[in-house]
């Protein structure tokens, strides 16, 4: 009994998290362009949290992992791609409509949680490598034109939380025992949650604000 109540209230958590609307400013700087080394990681570490469409995808990779007992080494093909999309930003490498395919990416995997689909190990890769891309991509957005030594801490802190509740998501949906088929009510409330983030996201960048 104490351990159904500690399933629920992990997801009610969750939901509530992935609830709010997304954040205006993605940083914890504030729009002010890190420039020390603290600054940078703070800003990285903060950046995913406070985003709730870059939170989200976060929890859907977790909760993927944890749910298809799925190699814990999967969410770092999204932390590379990542790597890679900020790579192309402060590059100056341009992509046309990233924040809107950032909301297509939260709205798909939320639907695939919420349906219960299962694809192989390599189709998630694909998954979490496009999605990294792109949401690697939108990070680069608060720290482009920073020097070397904030932008690496920037990375740093991006990596590390990335990684930590990827990880740690997943390692808490086994230890819950989220993967049962008694569980399969509030997942797909998780994943309706998730795919709720990325439409308003989607609605926000496509419809024009008043």
């Amino acid at each position: 009994m104490k351990l159904y109540g500690c399933r629920t209230a992990i997801i009610a958590t969750i939901v509530s998290l992935l609830a709010v609307g997304p954040a205006s400013a993605h940083h914890l700087m504030g729009g002010k362009l890190p420039s020390t080394f603290t600054e940078g990681l703070l800003s990285g570490l903060g950046h995913p949290v406070i985003g709730p469409d870059h939170l989200a995808f976060l929890v859907a990779i977790g909760l993927i992992v944890g749910v298809q007992r799925l190699p814990l080494a999967l969410p770092a093909f999204f932390v590379a791609a990542m790597a890679v999309g900020v790579w192309m930003h402060i590059h100056a490498i341009s992509i046309s409509a990233a924040e809107v395919i950032v909301g297509t990416s939260v709205l798909v995997v939320g639907i695939l949680v919420a349906i219960g689909r299962a694809l192989s190990a390599s189709g998630w890769v694909a998954v979490f490598v496009v999605g990294g891309l792109f949401h690697g991509y939108a990070f680069g957005e608060s720290i482009f034109g920073a020097e070397t030594s904030p932008l690496g801490a920037y990375l740093l802190g991006l990596v590390l939380i990335q990684s930590t509740l990827t990880v740690g998501i997943a390692l808490l949906v086994r230890l819950i025992g989220a993967s049962s088929a008694s569980q399969q009510g509030p997942r797909r409330l998780l994943g309706a949650g998730i795919a709720g983030v990325g439409f308003m996201v989607l609605i926000g960048h496509l419809v024009p604000s008043t």
